[in-house]
């Protein structure tokens, strides 16, 4: 059961305003069980690289050449390509081939999904909300890179799937945003609309990634990632690595508390209380530092 929004404490919602909030909610509801769940004005890209990437027949000379159909999306590989994560110590890269070739099929589904993601901030019919866009776009970034240097120095899980899992932790909240976008007055509450995304955007982020296709593996770890009483068995993976990373993007090194962490199941799992976490982030600074910089 979804929670219903509620007024802030230190405010009191309008009936009116009370009621564009349960509508609001009541439209979400109806879109996600008719299954017309979409971002608008998202570029095709993804669609399309998701679609070769997962056809058996495709060969490289094919994948190359949906890939090459859009520049910025073939720049921003070979910067990904290029970044001191991926390519620490060997020679600069300059073709899309040897991009490809060096960073795996998952980093080109992160390229293409922030590249997608960055086209978005600048759609027509999203103008007005260039800085939620953007904070919610730093936020996957951070959510990303985490759990990108968590699962290579802590899991058995491929690094590259974990980045590509971090961008796409927060489609939910994206969507839930360009929804609001027709509902103003949606934003001058700010408890009750953090209250509607907190409870949909997971579910939200989970019927997107199955309409584009995206591995079920990875479905399901952006689905448990902000569960901290998630059990599971055997060694850690995918989701105990993108559940810490989101975690950690969450609290921030300033906000890093041990009450908080405390009971994570997640964290437990991969043996990282505050002091490891904070080991963690001081180790892993220029890697992720990298990798922010190389998705914009």
């Amino acid at each position: 059961m979804h929670p219903a929004p509620t007024p802030s404490p230190g405010r009191v919602a309008s009936a009116a305003e009370q009621d564009i909030a349960f509508g609001f909610v009541r439209e979400l509801a109806a879109e996600l069980s008719s299954g017309k769940v979409d971002l608008p004005g998202f570029p095709h890209i993804l669609v399309r690289v998701q679609r070769v990437l997962s056809d058996p027949a495709a060969d490289l000379d094919r994948i190359l050449r949906v890939i090459g159909s859009e520049p910025v999306l073939a720049t921003q590989l070979v910067r990904l390509a290029n970044s001191a994560a991926l390519n620490p110590s060997g020679p600069p890269i300059t073709d899309l081939r040897a991009a490809v070739a060096r960073v795996g099929l998952d980093t080109v589904r992160s390229a293409t999904l922030a590249c997608a993601l960055r086209q978005l901030q600048y759609a027509p019919a999203l103008r007005g909300l260039e800085t939620q866009l953007g904070e919610l776009w730093r936020r996957s970034v951070q959510v990303a890179s985490l759990s990108f240097v968590i699962a290579r120095r802590l899991t058995g899980t491929m690094a590259d799937t974990a980045l590509f899992a971090g961008l796409l932790q927060g489609v939910g909240r994206l969507y839930i945003l360009t929804r609001a976008h027709r509902h103003r007055s949606l934003f001058q509450d700010a408890d009750t609309y953090a209250a509607i995304e907190a409870g949909w955007h997971l579910s939200i982020a989970a019927a997107l990634l199955e309409n584009w296709g995206i591995a079920e593996e990875i479905v399901q770890a952006v689905q448990e990632s902000e569960n901290p009483d998630r059990d599971a068995r055997g060694a850690p993976g995918l989701t105990d690595a993108l559940a810490a990373g989101t975690l950690l993007a969450a609290c921030g090194d300033g906000a890093m508390r041990s009450e908080r962490m405390a009971g994570v199941k997640a964290l437990q799992r991969l043996q990282l209380d505050e002091p490891a976490c904070r080991a963690l982030l001081g180790e892993s600074a220029e890697e992720i530092a990298a990798l922010r910089e190389a998705l914009g």
